[in-house]
């Protein structure tokens, strides 16, 4: 039975990963974070394929690596974007969360808000179309410039900027109760 299931992960690092590896490497600002998660993919599906069979192979993979980019990203929140346009840009104000996310001191409800902000903020990106969900998480998370995702992509600058501007606008209105509750007490 063990060999049956080295037989399987064999396989599906022979199928899978290239493309993996690949995907991740888009997502990620450099090569070793990369392969840092790609090894994580590879150990968790070690562990869970000794634990229960998986159906969709494939699509857990890349789940598991968009999560475990994801986490990489959440643990960044000392590095946290601007949610405000440049002024020729900004029509409507948002909510301003680095009072709130970069505190000094750690406490347990600094951690429950910086954890409570990431989860919702990835809720509201996945809420976006990829196009615009993309283009923001390259400019504000991987700090990408845009001339680069231009070359990336082959679309316009101003295409990419307008992108980033409807994100930005949906984000700002889908955490703007967030920051409301939190600013309350």
């Amino acid at each position: 039975m063990p060999e049956e299931k080295n037989t399987h992960i064999i396989q599906a690092i022979k199928a899978y990963g290239k493309g993996l590896l690949g995907f991740i490497r888009r997502r990620v600002k450099n090569d070793a974070d990369a392969e840092d998660i790609l090894q994580d993919v590879w150990y968790q599906l070690s562990a869970v394929v000794n634990a229960e069979p998986i159906e969709q192979t494939g699509a857990w993979l890349y789940r598991v690596a968009t999560n475990k980019i994801i986490d990489k990203n959440r643990k960044k929140s000392e590095e946290l974007f601007d949610l405000n346009l440049p002024d020729e840009l900004d029509d409507d104000e948002g909510p301003d969360f680095r009072a709130i996310l970069l505190t000094e001191g750690t406490t347990p409800e600094t951690e429950y808000i910086r954890n409570l902000f990431w989860e919702q903020l990835f809720f509201a990106l996945d809420e976006l179309p990829e196009e615009q969900k993309q283009v923001f998480i390259w400019q504000e998370l991987d700090n990408i410039p845009f001339n680069k995702i231009a070359q990336r992509t082959g679309e316009n600058i101003q295409t990419l900027v307008s992108r980033k501007r409807y994100a930005v606008l949906h984000l700002r209105k889908r955490l703007r109760q967030l920051y409301e509750e939190i600013t309350e007490y």
